[in-house]
């Protein structure tokens, strides 16, 4: 089973004929997403490698029954192509878009509190579900199918993470990339939430990093997890005050620290690898321990 996208996704690309919007439209296609759809503004009536294109995100839906849309457009019209897939009724939207102004994201925010359209993003990789739909831009080699959740802030922390788990052997039902901007759509509690209700995943892998407090958040919720969690904060040699890679990760307060995000995960359960070259070996012991290996 997986969480938010599988082999059924209907996929509306925004931004289809940029630069990037063409390079991840073809490597989604050859994954085996289904990519029903493209939308550029004044390109309607065109294709691309099969793919109608459309001059709006409603009109795609429309004709296709599109279930998701996939945003790769610049960070000045990011949050307006957000708002468009929300307006147009898709149900999840997932935007890979990095530097993306905060206060446009602030709107966005607020208004799509209340209705049925999910956010990914922006600033991140995306979500795949292992040899069923890529939506994003991660490297599909490296994933492998099986029962264990993976919810990073971090992209490349995704690849190393699945790639040690993939080499051990254990197999991954969705790994979602939730961003590492400061103002995002879905939180790590809210995608812990997913997997703990999704029957088939066994376990869940969570890749933080320093600021912010959503670590903390998602502890909260993981106190009433009964599936293993193992943790990685990325981040801990960080001194404050600087920003160390995403547009959130930087340390404000003591609740932004690695060692504050670490000490309130280990305190709800979950267990905690010190180095992200641990996490693959990590994982297979817990579920060894638990039976699941």
């Amino acid at each position: 089973m997986s969480v938010l996208v599988d082999q059924s996704t209907r996929v509306i690309i925004q931004g289809i004929t940029g630069r990037e919007g063409s390079l991840q439209a073809r490597l989604c296609i050859e994954y085996g997403t289904k990519v029903v759809a493209g939308v550029t503004p004044g390109r309607g009536g065109e294709s691309f490698e099969g793919v109608p294109i459309f001059n709006t995100v409603r009109e795609a839906a429309s004709e296709t029954n599109a279930d998701c849309s996939f945003i790769v457009v610049p960070p000045p019209f990011a949050a307006d192509a957000i708002l468009e897939a929300a307006h147009a009724g898709i149900p999840l939207a997932i935007c890979i878009t990095e530097g993306i102004p905060t206060m446009d994201m602030v709107g966005v925010k607020r208004a799509l509190q209340g209705g049925d359209t999910r956010l990914i993003g922006p600033n991140c990789p995306g979500v795949i579900t292992p040899g069923e739909c890529r939506v994003g831009i991660m490297p599909g080699d490296v994933f492998s199918a099986g029962a264990v959740g993976v919810v990073s802030r971090s992209g490349t922390l995704v690849y190393e993470a699945v790639a040690q788990l993939t080499n051990r052997g254990i197999g991954q039902s969705t790994c979602v990339g939730v961003g590492g901007d400061p103002i995002i759509g879905t939180s790590q509690r809210e995608a812990l939430e997913l997997f703990d209700k999704d029957t088939e995943t066994a376990a869940v892998v969570l890749i933080g990093e320093i600021g912010g407090s959503a670590e903390q958040e998602a502890a909260d919720y993981l106190r009433g997890m009964s599936k293993p969690v193992i943790a990685f904060i990325a981040g801990a040699t960080a001194p404050p005050g600087r920003r160390m890679g995403h547009a959130g990760a930087i340390i404000a307060g003591d609740t932004g620290t690695a060692k504050s995000k670490k000490d309130a995960l280990a305190a709800a359960g979950a267990v905690i690898c010190d180095s992200p070259a641990e996490i693959g070996a990590t994982a297979e012991r817990v579920l060894r321990e638990v039976g699941l290996l």
